[in-house]
């Protein structure tokens, strides 16, 4: 792929819904994406379309939310308008898009609602390659040709300094089991109403709210699994952050397509528990023996450099494995 590749970015549009995107927060990963991309001189980005193998349509839905939606509404028109309006101007001006119906071009979102704005042309929903975190099988999202993109919440754009190094392999890690967040969705309610506040094991950290005495990431840094649990959408942020402190993430999620899945072998660094065994929670991790414990602490650590950003780029890194998704996808496509 590094040898190879080329991925032409159309020039159409303005900032900020266009060529611009969020580079901080829980949306980090895509204006990072963006700017990476537009600004990757040496080896991906080509300016002559004729030799890519795949268009890049660099709008960022988490602006368009930003400045077109109307707060409350929940109506997602506006987006799926402007994608529209986008999808037509370069199918006219650009010869790429009508010869293979958007087959070889790929969006990128990390905002819930990118899938919804995908559905403002038929041909991005159904043929084009879809980057989201998103990545919710029950809402359309097809691991044969979309790709499942981590969900990197970076508050100020960096890795958070107490993650940068976590505690050696060996380092005692007092706490089974902990998570923090609000009630939201299916599977947290569930998770919170047998769980927390030590309801059942003062070793199972399981707050809505994380007391103000307490610190979010010191306390992953001490604990040995970390909960992932879905909330209105699949992806977490947790689970990043989780690889970040070296916490096994426990997979808490239905319909949920993990990143990367292709190459990397989650089994081997993360635990999946089913919604439907969260009361017997502290039973099945207690059973993850010492030295298995220890093989996914090294996966965590082997996979730790896949989901990091860098500025600029470095090989391996979060960028690169975007990529990498995609040109697999890119391979399957018969123009």
């Amino acid at each position: 792929m590094e040898k190879r590749f080329k991925v032409y970015v159309y020039p159409e549009g303005d900032p900020p819904i266009v060529h611009d995107g969020p580079c901080k927060n829980i949306y980090t990963i895509e204006g990072r994406f963006i700017h990476e991309m537009e600004h990757d001189k040496s080896r991906f980005r080509v300016t002559d379309g004729k030799r890519a193998h795949v268009y890049f349509l660099p709008f960022s839905v988490t602006f368009m939310v930003k400045y077109m939606y109307r707060p409350l509404t929940y109506d997602v028109t506006p987006l799926q308008q402007f994608v529209s309006d986008y999808v037509g101007v370069i199918s006219a001006r650009y010869p790429f898009w009508n010869r293979s119906s958007g087959a070889d071009h790929f969006m990128l979102a990390c905002h819930d609602w990118g899938p919804h704005a995908s559905r403002g042309n038929p041909d991005l929903y159904n043929n084009s390659i879809r980057v989201l975190c998103n990545a919710n099988t029950s809402e359309g999202f097809s691991p044969q040709k979309d790709v499942s993109l981590p969900e990197i919440h970076l508050l100020d754009g960096n890795i958070p300094s107490a993650l940068l190094s976590p505690p050696l392999l060996a380092a005692p890690r007092p706490h089974l089991a902990f998570f923090a967040g609000g009630i939201h969705g299916p599977i947290r309610p569930l998770l919170l109403r047998h769980w927390r506040d030590n309801r059942r094991d003062p070793n199972i950290l399981i707050h809505e709210y994380l007391p103000s005495d307490l610190d979010y990431y010191t306390l992953m840094l001490q604990s040995r699994f970390c909960l992932c649990p879905s909330g209105h959408e699949v992806a977490s942020p947790r689970i990043v952050e989780a690889i970040y402190a070296e916490c096994i993430p426990v997979i808490l999620s239905e319909n949920y397509v993990l990143p990367f899945s292709d190459v990397l072998r989650w089994e081997a660094f993360s635990v999946r528990v089913k919604v439907s065994d969260i009361l017997r929670l502290k039973e099945l991790l207690e059973a993850v023996t010492e030295k298995e414990y220890r093989t996914l602490k090294a996966g965590l650590r082997a996979v730790r450099r896949h989901f990091v950003l860098n500025r600029p780029a470095q090989r391996f890194d979060v960028f690169h494995m975007i990529l990498h998704s995609i040109w697999l996808r890119r391979l399957n496509i018969n123009l």
